[in-house]
C-alpha cells in the first residue's frame, strides 16, 4: 500500500516538475506554499486511508462513503465561498451525489463495517483538499502541483517509519503504478485548472463521478456484469452533467 503512494506520487512530481519548467511557471509564493503544505497532508493522509480501507475493509463501504464525502464537502465549501449557484446546478449536484452512492455500490456478502473509519478519514481529507487548492493563484498549476507531491511523499514516508511498515513494490507491479501516478497527475491537473476557471461547486462535483466511468470501463474492458444500481447510477450522472452544464451556461 505505502509503496503504491510512494512511487505514485513520485512519478506525480517528476511529471509536474517537467510540465511547470516547460510552462515557464514562476515559483508559487509565500500564501500558495503554505496553502500547497496543508493541500500535501490533507491529500497524503486521504490518499493513504483510500488505500488502507481498500485494502482491510469492504468496498461497498469504503467506495461510496468516500466518494460522497469527497463530493458533498467541496460542495458545501463552494456555496460557502462562492454563493448558492442556480437552481438546475443544485439539482445536477444533488442527482450526482445519489449516481456516486449507486454507482459504487458492490455486491458484498460479508458482515460488519470494515474499513468505515478510513473511508470516513479519507472522504474528509481529500474534500478538503479540494476546497483548500481552490484557493490557489491562477495560473499557477505544475509549480503548485510539483510542491504538493513533494509534501505528500514526505508525509507518506513519514507514515511508514512510524509504523515500521513494508514499502517496497514488487517489480512487476512498477510500471501499473508509474501509469496510476500520471493518471492521478493528470487528474489533479484538471481539477486545479476547472477550479481556477469555473465554480469550485460544479468543478467538485463532476471530478467525484468518477466512479461512473470505472464502471463503465469495467464493463467494457474487463467485461463485468453492470448491475440495476449501476445502470440508474450512470443514467443520474448523464442527466445530472446535462443539468449542471445548462444551469452554468
Amino acid at each position: 500500500m505505502f509503496g503504491v503512494v510512494l512511487l505514485s506520487q513520485a512519478v506525480g512530481m517528476v511529471l509536474a516538475f517537467g510540465l511547470a519548467l516547460l510552462g515557464g511557471e514562476s515559483m508559487p509564493g509565500t500564501t500558495d506554499l503554505l496553502l500547497c503544505l496543508v493541500a500535501g497532508s490533507l491529500g497524503g493522509v486521504g490518499i493513504t486511508a483510500l488505500y488502507r480501507g481498500l485494502a482491510i475493509g469492504r468496498m461497498g463501504i469504503v467506495a461510496p462513503v468516500t466518494g460522497v464525502l469527497a463530493a458533498v464537502i467541496p460542495v458545501i465549501g463552494g456555496i460557502v465561498l462562492e454563493g448558492v449557484p442556480a437552481a438546475l446546478v443544485l439539482a445536477g449536484i444533488g442527482l450526482a451525489v445519489l449516481s456516486v452512492v449507486l454507482v459504487s455500490r458492490v455486491a458484498d456478502a460479508g458482515g460488519g463495517r470494515a474499513g468505515l473509519r478510513e473511508a470516513l478519514v479519507a472522504g474528509v481529507t481529500i474534500g478538503s483538499f479540494g476546497i483548500v487548492i481552490s484557493g490557489l493563484t491562477d495560473g499557477h498549476v505544475f509549480g503548485s502541483l510539483t510542491v504538493i507531491r513533494i509534501v505528500q511523499a514526505f508525509v507518506v514516508i513519514a507514515m511508514v517509519l512510524a509504523a515500521r511498515s513494508a514499502w517496497r513494490l514488487p517489480k512487476d507491479a512498477v510500471p501499473a503504478v508509474a501509469v496510476i501516478g500520471v493518471l492521478d497527475m493528470a487528474g489533479n491537473s484538471f481539477y486545479l485548472l476547472a477550479v481556477q476557471t469555473g465554480a469550485l461547486a460544479v468543478a467538485s462535483v463532476l471530478s467525484a463521478l468518477y466512479p461512473v466511468a470505472t464502471v463503465i470501463l469495467a464493463a467494457v474492458i474487463l467485461h463485468e456484469r453492470v448491475t440495476r444500481d449501476h445502470t440508474v447510477g450512470i443514467a443520474l450522472a448523464a442527466a445530472a452533467i446535462v443539468l449542471i452544464g445548462i444551469g452554468s451556461a
